[in-house]
């Protein structure tokens, strides 16, 4: 095998230690994901445009994780295949005004979040409905026509 030597720009070994600088929880998410996946619990109930805390995990690289002990995070239902599985995207606090974000106010049926959630449209995945937690809310129909657009535009 080829040595790598020193860490020099463009080098992989200085690509490597970057994704190895973030560390990762597997040691505590494959419990949880266990307990998810033989779980007998009635599937929840969901619809697109909902945004759910959902047990993502502890996953691969620059891929979205869940936060906290049980590794949530929210994401917006984007389209509904069956009662199984679900195309969602991750959702973030931070604001970014570029071509993969889209930024938006969750509702429920009584209030609008003053503070904006941001859908990050390049982590798009297929997710089980297993991983479903709880339903925050939903995105507006008329945030959910421009977040659509801006998903397609991103397709080659």
């Amino acid at each position: 095998m080829e040595e790598m030597g020193d860490c020099a720009p463009g080098n992989y070994a200085s690509q490597n230690q970057a994704i190895t600088a973030m560390k990762k929880d597997y040691k505590n998410w494959t419990p949880i994901k266990n307990e998810l996946n033989n779980a007998d619990d009635p599937r929840l109930f969901f619809h697109e445009r909902e945004v759910w805390y959902c047990h993502l995990g502890e996953n691969i690289g620059f891929e979205q994780d869940g936060g906290d002990e049980l590794f949530l995070r929210p994401v917006v239902i984007i389209r509904k295949f069956n009662n199984d599985i679900f195309w969602g995207i991750p959702l973030t606090r931070t604001e970014k005004d570029l071509p993969f974000y889209f930024a938006f106010n969750i509702r429920t049926e009584t209030e609008v979040f003053d503070e904006k959630s941001t859908a990050v449209l390049s982590q798009i995945r297929l997710i089980d409905a297993k991983r479903l937690r709880r339903m925050i809310g939903y995105i507006s129909a008329e945030d959910f026509v421009l977040f659509k657009k801006k998903l397609i535009a991103l397709l080659p």
